[in-house]
C-alpha cells in the first residue's frame, strides 16, 4: 500500500493481530518479548518496518495505519483524527511525548513512522479491551524504562478506554475514526478494495514472515554497552578483529530506525577507543535538529565510556 499510493492521496488502513508481540525495527526480540513462552501458547512475533518499541496485540486492540504522499504527509492532523474520535465517546484523550496517546497519564496507544521519499505511514494502537495479563506476561520491559517513566511496571503504564467507558467496543471506536478521518479529509471516497494477492504482495509476506526479519542473526558479541536517553534506550554491541570493530550492532527503541542503523554501520573498521567510536558516530549525517541531538547524545557517552 505505501508503494501504491499517489501524491495528495491518504490512506486509512485499520486492522487487527491476534496474540501478537510486535517490535520495532532495531529491538533485539530475546530482549523485549519471552519469544519462546510466546510460540508456546499460540502466539507470533511481528518485526514492523519502522522504529519504537514493543506491543502486544490481540482482539481488544485496534490498529491503523495512515498511509499518505509526502506532500500530504502531516503526523499532528493524523494524531488529531484518533484523538477527535477518543474523545467523541466522552474520554478525554491527549498526545504525550515522543509517539503516545493518554488519558490522564496512562497510555492507551503508541505511535510509530516510516517515511520514503514519496510516501510515508504513521502507525498505532488503540487498546479498547486488550488483555493486560498477556500483556505482562509476554513484554519484557527493561526496568530502565520503567524507571523513566515514573511508574513500578507496565501494568501501571497503560489503560484500556473501556476501563474509562465500560459500553465502549472496538467496533465502535472503529466507526469513529473512519468518522473522524471523513470529516478531517473532505475529499473523502470511502472505503477501497485492498490490493491483489500474487507477486510482490507474496515476496513481501515471505520476508517478513521470516525467521531472519522477525528474530534476526543476534551473534554472541564479545562487547555491549547500555543505557537510556530521553528519546529511548540503547544497547551497542561490538565484536572486535585486531584492536578494530568488525560487526557493530545497535539496539533501540528509537523512532529514528534509519539513524539507529547509520550510527552502528558508521562504526566498522573503526578503531576500538572512545575517540575514534565517538568521532565516528559524531561524523554521521543528519537531516533535523532531533535527529542530530541523538547523534550528539551517543557520539558523548561513546566518549565517556570504560573500555
Amino acid at each position: 500500500m505505501l508503494r501504491r499510493v499517489e501524491p495528495g492521496q491518504v490512506i486509512l488502513y485499520l486492522w487487527q493481530n491476534h496474540h501478537t508481540v510486535v517490535i520495532g525495527r532495531n529491538q533485539n526480540a530475546w530482549k523485549e518479548c519471552r519469544c519462546q513462552e510466546l510460540e508456546a501458547s499460540g502466539g507470533k512475533l511481528a518485526r514492523r518496518l519502522s522504529g519504537g518499541g514493543a506491543v502486544y496485540h490481540d482482539l481488544g486492540n485496534l490498529n491503523f495505519t495512515f498511509l499518505a504522499g509526502r506532500d500530504v504527509y502531516d503526523v499532528e492532523r493524523q494524531l488529531q483524527v484518533i484523538l477527535d474520535a477518543v474523545r467523541s465517546v466522552g474520554i478525554e484523550a491527549e498526545f504525550s511525548g515522543r509517539n503516545d496517546l493518554e488519558v490522564s497519564g496512562r497510555k492507551f496507544s503508541g505511535n510509530a513512522f516510516y517515511l520514503e521519499r514519496q510516501a510515508a505511514f504513521h502507525h498505532g494502537t488503540v487498546m479498547v479491551n486488550c488483555d493486560f495479563t498477556k500483556l505482562s506476561r509476554f513484554l519484557q520491559v527493561s526496568s530502565a524504562k520503567m524507571a523513566a517513566k515514573g511508574v513500578e511496571s507496565l501494568r501501571a503504564r497503560v489503560i484500556n478506554l473501556a476501563e474509562l467507558n465500560p459500553t465502549l467496543t472496538v467496533a465502535a471506536v472503529q466507526q469513529r475514526i473512519v468518522e473522524h478521518f471523513a470529516a478531517a479529509y473532505s475529499n473523502f471516497q470511502g472505503e477501497i478494495p485492498l490490493l491483489p494477492q500474487g507477486g510482490e504482495f507474496d515476496r513481501l509476506v515471505a520476508k517478513y514472515s521470516s525467521w531472519q526479519w522477525r528474530y534476526g542473526q543476534t551473534p554472541q558479541f564479545a562487547v555491549t554497552f547500555e543505557t537510556r536517553f530521553p528519546w529511548g534506550g540503547i544497547e551497542l554491541a561490538l565484536n572486535l578483529r585486531q584492536g578494530r570493530i568488525c560487526e557493530a550492532k545497535i539496539f533501540s527503541d528509537a523512532m529514528d530506525a534509519d539513524l539507529v542503523e547509520a550510527m552502528a554501520t558508521s562504526l566498522l573498521g573503526v578503531p576500538f577507543t572512545q575517540s575514534a567510536m565517538a568521532q565516528a558516530v559524531a561524523d554521521v549525517a543528519t537531516d533535523s535538529n532531533s535527529a542530530a541531538s541523538i547523534v550528539s547524545d551517543v557520539s558523548d557517552w561513546i566518549s565517556c565510556l570504560v573500555l
